[in-house]
């Protein structure tokens, strides 16, 4: 937009889409925009991919380890082998711990990075808004993409992302294994894809509505918290303690039934996607257990299609915990960049000048202003200031006296007429020119 251009319409539609946001599921697009900001970080991100992909392998090792000791050794009662199984399943397990530590640092250490940029980009982009945006954003709200928005978003990056690529390798892995051991017994686990799927579908929209709205109260009383006491002389002085005070509190209490919300559905969310685990396992110990009888099957089999259906289970557990998270870290994303991708309600104009020196020769002529266009407070102002000229502007308090040395500073743009400086239209003159 040239500086000539205004856009009223912008808290509308800014509005608008937080409403959409708040029943919009995990977004790829959203994702993928998130993703672009670990292309600094490609070597340490790369290393991650690897150690995801490898621990997503090293997890059903361990189980078959533990079957193979049992079905083996164990049962073939090999004093030797036991010894040796032991002491490869030991180390196996002291792999998997040294891997995940590094997973872990690596993770956490770029996650750090990413928030760290976003941080940097965000406070650049509001350095460049214009000081119409802060009259119509609350300092609060500003404040809450900084931390809580920020935070989440952080944990999004260096937690659920990687965590789920782990536990959805080690379901594939698992799942093979498992395919590969009793194709049979497998068509069990094949039970659970529609019970996963409408169990998935019957929570997302109410825990992606749940955490989005819960993000929202939260920015709401941050804001209401700190415009409260940037005011708390005006609130004294007008007696309005109590006044304020009911407001934040029903505005806390707003947040408090959210969360609570959300801590419902997540309470039986996860339980849920525990007892069809369960249920499941039972179900694989009766057929496993027929089969076996009947002899269609060994003890091997069944050892190793145990062991690997817990491992196969466990990360749905994880995945449903790690939801919620996922839920809030996408909250925290969009809010995040709506605020990045808000334009300055006006920039300079591409004609606009850089003026050298400035000799400070300042003229209103029929100048209009309104911080709301639709309600001007000067109207058709006329004067003129010489250099070296000592101008007085008197009044009563709010009679427009600051409004005219913050368009004189191109803070704001005149609704109508020509300000000039040194005979420059205000709206042709680069604003670092006159604000340096």
């Amino acid at each position: 937009m040239t500086a000539s251009t205004t856009n009223p319409t912008l808290t509308v539609l800014d509005r608008k889409r937080e409403r959409d946001a708040l029943v919009r599921p995990l977004s790829l697009k959203l994702i993928a925009r998130l993703w672009t900001y670990t292309k600094p970080y490609s070597r340490q991100r790369n290393w991650i991919i690897f150690l995801v992909i490898t621990r997503a392998g090293l997890l059903p090792a361990v189980a078959w380890m533990l079957a193979y000791v049992l079905y083996g050794p164990i049962m073939q009662r090999d004093l030797s082998g036991l010894v040796w199984g032991t002491i490869g399943f030991a180390a196996l397990a002291l792999l998997t711990q040294v891997h995940w530590h590094f997973r872990l640092r690596l993770a956490h250490e770029m996650g750090e990075s990413v928030v760290h940029d976003l941080r940097n980009r965000m406070f650049e982009h509001l350095q460049r808004m214009p000081m119409t945006f802060f009259d119509r954003t609350k300092t609060g709200a500003i404040i809450s993409r900084f931390n809580s928005d920020l935070e989440n978003v952080r944990a999004g990056v260096q937690d659920v992302l990687f965590i789920s690529f782990v536990n959805l390798g080690q379901m594939i892995v698992a799942a093979t294994i498992m395919l590969y051991t009793d194709a049979v017994l497998f068509l069990v686990i094949l039970l659970l894809v529609p019970v996963l799927w409408t169990t998935n579908r019957f929570f997302r929209t109410r825990l992606s509505h749940a955490n989005r709205a819960a993000q929202e109260s939260f920015s709401r009383v941050t804001a209401t918290l700190a415009e409260s006491v940037n005011g708390v002389r005006v609130t004294q002085g007008f007696a309005r303690q109590d006044v304020n005070a009911s407001m934040f509190g029903d505005l806390v209490a707003d947040h408090a039934s959210y969360r609570v919300v959300m801590a419902k559905l997540q309470a039986l969310f996860v339980p849920m996607l525990e007892l069809n685990s369960q249920f499941f396992i039972a179900l694989l110990f009766i057929l496993g257990g027929w089969r076996l009888i009947d002899g269609d099957t060994d003890a091997k089999t069944i050892i190793t299609f145990l062991l690997m259906a817990e491992v196969f289970f466990r990360p749905v557990r994880v995945l449903g915990m790690q939801y919620t998270t996922a839920m809030m870290a996408m909250a925290g994303a969009e809010r995040v960049f709506m605020l990045l991708d808000t334009p300055p309600q006006w920039t300079d104009a591409p004609s606009a000048k850089i003026l050298s020196n400035i000799a400070g020769h300042v003229q209103f002529k029929n100048v209009t202003f309104g911080y709301d266009p639709a309600k001007p407070v000067l109207h058709k102002i006329n004067f003129v200031a010489e250099p070296g000229q000592t101008t007085a502007l008197v009044g009563h308090t709010g009679s427009g006296k600051s409004s005219i040395i913050n368009l004189i500073a191109k803070f704001y743009l005149p609704t109508s007429g020509e300000l000039l400086i040194d005979g420059h239209d205000i709206k042709q003159i680069q604003s670092q020119s006159i604000q340096n």
